[in-house]
């Protein structure tokens, strides 16, 4: 039997502790795991690819067997590139599920050969995500309990940068 390589892909804007605790989790569970950090202009990103893949091996530097990759197109188109045949996904709520099990659906039917496993977070985790880290930290409050300390200082460093064009703009 061949290594077993999954694909936990995300936009990671930023990184938090639920991510890296999903990754860790996951890490237990196969070979190798690629961190794929998506580019969705949608989600009008705090930090550019290249800024969430640094903070990301940064973050995980002492963690084995993690690849940290950009991912541009179809996630299926990526997975079969890279001989990974396993999707990983974290579910905090049942509110994700019905998201996340469309997308397993649609995966699925577009490569047949593409598994996705639903991994949960410690409950400490269950109510984190990268939007709600984000406002929190965009007005001021204390993101240390949430996200690794390089991510608490890039996020200082961002949101200081943002007051002070707001402040010369006035």
């Amino acid at each position: 039997m061949g290594v077993t390589r999954a694909i936990y892909p995300g936009s990671f804007d930023p990184l938090t502790l639920g991510h890296i605790d999903i990754i860790h989790r996951a890490c237990h569970l196969f070979d190798s795991l690629i961190v794929a950090v998506a580019h969705n202009e949608a989600k009008s990103p705090l930090f550019t690819t290249d800024e969430r893949i640094s903070m990301i091996e940064e973050a995980l530097q002492d963690t084995p067997h993690i690849l940290v990759k950009k991912l541009d197109g179809l996630l299926v188109d990526f997975a079969m590139a890279e001989d990974a045949f396993v999707v990983i996904r974290g579910l905090r709520a049942v509110s994700d599920f019905e998201f996340e099990f469309q997308m397993a659906l649609m995966n699925r039917s577009l490569q047949p050969r593409l598994e996705t496993v639903f991994l949960t977070p410690k409950e400490e985790y269950t109510f984190l995500s990268s939007r709600i880290v984000k406002e929190v930290g965009r007005l001021g409050g204390d993101v240390t309990p949430f996200v690794p300390a390089l991510v608490t200082q890039r996020l200082e460093e961002k949101f200081s940068k943002e007051r002070s064009r707001s402040l010369a703009s006035e």
